[in-house]
């Protein structure tokens, strides 16, 4: 490997009817409860020697456009989701190097049970699992659990703090060998080496031992999306990986200088924690080609720009439904519980442009860069990037996942960084946490 190699890992947008509607994505909406996609997203990212597939996850039906599900529903908007554990279970079960992380979110399922799908998935994976830390960004998904509302934003990341401390307790309730296997005396485990932990916090509590027994990792990995204040501060003290999203090279290089400052003033070390950078590379046969799919990006975002907005409105928790689309998006007054870096990002870019056209420039870009061209231009242009950075990777995000479209990724964009030396040709380990410490 060189000497300033980077990762990669995919960001999977729910196992839901991926790009229904888009051209090249044949019978999808016939096949796929059977999850076949997936798996085959699956076994090519492994192929690919990607590092790991992180499926992102949502508990609701939107319901933020007219207050209808309507526009949701009819556009297959974020539905229908299945749980992301079984697909996981699944992927992990079709490959054998590449981690696998699901979103679990701490309103929706007690710490324990975290602990125990996401160990239960490292055991069978052979230490490839990783769990995706989300807090939930919608009241309609607190409300399919018994509550009226989320709590405040700040304070979800206050009890986020002791969610993952018990988390953590528990992965480490079973210390290294408390497996005997001691035929002779008859002894499985040794009692000796399995401990409760008694965490009794303000909001959670648990007695542990986790019952489903050590994992292959000792602590599986730890994902997590770092955009506000708060949610930087949990990244840098608990995450493993982070899933960045700020907006041009300037302001990813002061993202990462910022958790990594962060995580040396706990004593932690830097690089132990791999931030990588949403990207939805545009990769084609010619520049010309790549340049008129970029562009179509545009024309759809104008010809479906309800959908488009009621998209941004489902993540930032917001109804846009009755809000002039030529009013300069400075005169709004646009706040959120839900995703506040996103939102913020939104703000920041789109100025005084009217609401119209930032929402048209928003979703039409490639997340944090654009990087648009043939597969060794745009690996001229990634590396580019990471080199300004400083690391540590991207993390690749596609909105029309089809069959095609990773295609141009994995049989054309990674062979080309490949033969610059810029990522991995082989696995090195067999465990993910390995495999992300390797560079």
């Amino acid at each position: 490997m060189p000497a300033n190699p980077f990762h990669l890992a995919w960001f999977l947008q729910g196992s839901s009817i991926q790009a229904w509607g888009e051209p090249w994505t044949g019978n999808i909406a016939q096949e796929w409860m059977s999850a076949d996609m997936f798996l085959d997203l699956a076994r090519s990212m492994e192929r690919a020697c990607f590092d790991y597939i992180l499926i992102e996850d949502s508990i609701y039906i939107g319901q933020n456009w007219q207050n209808l599900r309507d526009i949701f529903l009819k556009g297959g908007i974020c539905a229908p989701r299945q749980e992301p554990s079984v697909v996981a279970t699944l992927m992990a079960a079709a490959t054998k190097r590449l981690g696998i992380v699901p979103t679990l979110s701490t309103f929706a399922y007690h710490p324990y049970l975290t602990a125990r799908i996401v160990g239960s998935l490292d055991q069978i994976s052979g230490g490839r699992a990783g769990w995706n830390m989300v807090t939930g960004s919608s009241d309609l998904s607190a409300q399919n659990f018994g509550l009226e509302k989320l709590p405040e934003h700040d304070q979800r990341y206050v009890m986020a703090q002791e969610y993952i401390d018990i988390v953590k307790g528990l992965w480490g309730s079973w210390e290294p060998g408390a497996i005997l296997d001691d035929r002779e005396n008859g002894i499985l485990i040794d009692p000796a080496k399995v401990h409760t932990i008694d965490y009794a916090g303000q909001y959670y509590a648990s007695r542990g031992p986790l019952n489903s027994g050590p994992c292959p990792q000792g602590q599986p990995v730890i994902a997590q999306a770092g955009g506000s204040k708060s949610g930087r501060t949990i990244a840098a003290t608990h995450a493993d990986t982070i899933v960045a999203a700020p907006n041009g090279v300037a302001s990813m290089k002061q993202y990462r200088d910022d958790i990594r400052a962060q995580m040396a003033a706990m004593g932690r070390a830097p690089d132990s924690c791999k931030i990588l950078f949403l990207l939805s590379p545009i990769v084609a046969e010619t520049e010309d080609q790549a340049r008129w799919y970029a562009e179509q990006r545009r024309v759809s975002a104008a010809a479906n720009l309800d959908a488009r907005l009621a998209r941004f409105g489902w993540s930032t928790n917001l109804d846009l439904s009755s809000l002039d689309l030529d009013t300069p998006v400075s005169q709004l007054s646009l706040t959120t519980n839900g995703h506040q870096s996103s939102l913020s990002q939104f703000l920041t870019r789109a100025g005084d442009k009217p609401l119209r056209e930032a929402m048209i420039d928003h979703v039409s870009c490639g997340y944090c860069v654009d990087v648009v061209g043939t597969p060794d231009s745009a690996a001229s242009q990634m590396e580019e990037i990471m080199a300004e950075v400083g690391g540590d990777g991207f993390l690749l995000v596609l909105g029309d996942v089809s069959r095609r479209s990773v295609s141009t990724i994995m049989d054309g964009l990674v062979p080309a960084l490949q033969r610059r030396g810029l990522t991995r040709r082989a696995y090195a380990h067999e465990q993910l946490r390995d495999n992300l410490l390797e560079f």
